[in-house]
């Protein structure tokens, strides 16, 4: 019990550390393993692509091999309609990522241009967020210590924040990039503490391999993302069986550095539901990883002109 104490305020002191510097510390977006399902979570030009209402929920464990390993949450919606002879896209998304005595919040709003471009489609798009940043400081054990470096209160703060993003989708391959917190806001925690959200650069793309058979569509992708010092970089591919109005899907997923994943997923009744499990190979052990489960909804609304979905054909769920 001692050396659990004593890890927890090393743990601590070391949060404490981070909050007290400058621009110690950079928030870090939460990559989810299904990311080519939740592709509004980092970019604002996905929302209204699909003609339905689409609502998507997904949430993941952190170091399922560890007491408060954390989790995220998320649950957006978007839908696409019609003014004149053009195409727009609005959306919502809630956000709620927690690790050890931290959350971070995010409530964003979403815009989306489209317009057909060279046979298939460009979107431009930007979201408003709000950002909540929270520390349970009165919930640190940290022994018979007294570190002033650490609060000993719970800490909060919020501010605004935005994202762009850019998509071109074709018939059988997409494309995107995008820049989150835009503004790269310091939110104050109490009156000395400061938190520093950096500036995420990504990139997406993904391609619809036709195989002999019809049933079946090989779909690789993959998801780049840069804060100005790490990098993560994932690449999937995955294997998908369509039938009438049945689908399912399994696949795999590697990230250098970081971890290798395994999914299975389908429609079902309407509803699509997926789950996958992330190991991580970056030095925490393999029993340190990651369950996910997304589950999704689409309802026709018959808003505007209907047309052909550019996208379907790659993002089918």
């Amino acid at each position: 019990m001692r050396s659990v104490r004593i890890l927890v305020h090393i743990l601590c002191v070391l949060a404490g550390f981070m909050l007290t510097g400058l621009n110690a510390f950079g928030q870090q977006e939460p990559v989810f393993a299904h990311y080519w399902l939740v592709e509004p979570q980092f970019n604002p030009a996905a929302v209204g692509r699909n003609p339905q209402l689409s609502v998507t929920a997904a949430y993941q464990s952190h170091a399922s091999g560890y007491t408060d390993g954390g989790s995220t949450m998320y649950a957006g919606a978007d839908m696409a309609f019609q003014l004149g002879r053009t195409l727009h896209g609005v959306g919502v998304l809630f956000q709620n990522d927690q690790f050890g005595l931290f959350s971070h919040m995010r409530f964003s709003v979403q815009y989306a241009y489209h317009q057909r471009l060279w046979g298939g489609r460009l979107s431009i798009g930007a979201e408003l967020d709000m950002l909540n940043e929270n520390l349970k400081g009165s919930k640190a054990d940290l022994g018979d210590a007294n570190d002033p470096a650490f609060p000993a209160s719970d800490l909060s703060g919020s501010k605004f924040d935005a994202s762009v993003g850019l998509w071109y989708t074709h018939r059988r391959w997409y494309a995107g990039v995008g820049m989150q917190h835009v503004t790269s806001p310091t939110i104050m925690l109490g009156e000395t503490n400061e938190y520093k959200v950096k500036a995420v650069y990504n990139f997406t793309a993904g391609y619809n391999i036709r195989l002999k058979s019809t049933l079946f569509t090989l779909t690789p992708s993959t998801l780049l993302r840069y804060d100005g010092s790490a990098f993560r970089a994932d690449i999937t591919a995955r294997l998908q069986y369509s039938h009438e109005k049945k689908q399912l899907y399994a696949g795999l997923g590697y990230s250098p550095c970081h971890s290798v994943m395994g999914f299975v997923g389908g429609r079902f009744h309407g509803i699509d539901l997926g789950y996958s499990y992330e190991a991580n190979t970056s030095g925490m052990g393999l029993g340190a990883g990651q369950h996910e489960v997304t589950l999704g909804y689409r309802l026709d609304l018959n808003l505007g002109k209907k047309g052909k979905n550019l996208h379907r054909s790659v993002r089918w769920l």
